[in-house]
């Protein structure tokens, strides 16, 4: 050993951990590359959940902290009525419960006027255009004036639906009427329904054909139908919402509805009254 020369010694001690790997270099880059080649699912699993938090909407609470909170989405419907739109929030207008299932303010003041003010009322009828405005369970009915332009009223109506929405804000309040007196004798008074109790059998089957059959139709045209009364053969009903100053309103009255009351109840004949719209009215009477 001594006497071979140190180069021999020092080139066979290197050379046989090279030759070996060199042996092992085709394996040993073959696994790299597959494993080099395999999506990194680990690394995406780790990052998806917060990627989809990050997408997540994100709206201010009222107490000024971000909080999640589902988008708002608000759905407008035309109706028969050129002057009316039905717009449709994915959010309950009037509370379940409420005392009344629709409501309508026909001026600025009766939106502050007991038993039902509505801020969101009040901001509508503040638009310049708009003349009226009528909440259903789950959807807001605004006329326009004839001479005003939807492509500017309604941009203003979608901001402010979705800005009371989004903060929280009750559309609409229960106020005693007995409280101010100056709200009470502003509130319009509600009238009885009138009907002589012989007939009673007859009004019975009136209000129910009016309300599984002809009320849900109208409500999809973005209004309500209220019953008030019958007196010898003469059905009192007041047309709500987008149908109060629909230019076929009377076509309804008639062709429709009266046809149904006539065809279910026969007897005594039927006929339909509907008293003209008052532009004066203030809040709307609960239904029967």
């Amino acid at each position: 050993m001594a006497s071979q020369p140190l180069s021999r010694v020092l080139s066979r001690t290197v050379s046989s951990p090279l030759s070996a790997l060199r042996r092992q270099s085709p394996q040993l880059s073959l696994r790299w590359l597959s494993s080099a080649s395999r999506p990194p699912m680990v690394v995406l699993a780790h990052h998806r959940p917060t990627l989809q938090r990050h997408h997540q909407p994100v709206t201010q609470g009222r107490t000024g902290v971000p909080s999640n909170r589902r988008t708002i989405f608000i759905e407008t419907d035309t109706t028969p009525n050129a002057d009316a739109l039905k717009f449709r929030p994915n959010h309950p207008v009037l509370p379940e419960g409420f005392p009344v299932s629709f409501l309508e303010y026909l001026t600025p003041r009766s939106t502050l006027q007991p038993p039902y003010p509505s801020p969101l009322a009040a901001k509508l009828l503040n638009v310049d255009g708009a003349v009226s405005v009528f909440f259903g369970s789950d959807f807001i009915t605004v006329t326009k004036d004839s001479d005003a332009n939807w492509a500017h009223i309604k941009p203003e109506i979608f901001s402010l639906i979705t800005e009371a929405i989004t903060r929280g804000e009750a559309l609409v309040n229960v106020v005693d009427v007995r409280q101010g007196k100056e709200g009470a004798e502003g509130a319009e008074a509600e009238e009885a329904v009138r009907y002589n109790e012989e007939d009673e059998e007859v009004v019975g089957m009136i209000q129910e054909l009016l309300e599984t059959r002809i009320r849900p139709a109208i409500q999809e045209d973005g209004g309500d139908i209220e019953f008030r009364g019958f007196e010898n053969g003469n059905v009192l009903l007041k047309l709500r919402g987008a149908c109060r100053t629909c230019d076929s309103s009377t076509v309804t009255l008639k062709n429709g509805i009266e046809s149904m009351l006539m065809h279910y109840v026969s007897s005594p004949p039927l006929f339909i009254h509907a008293p003209a719209p008052t532009p004066t009215a203030g809040m709307l009477s609960p239904r029967c």
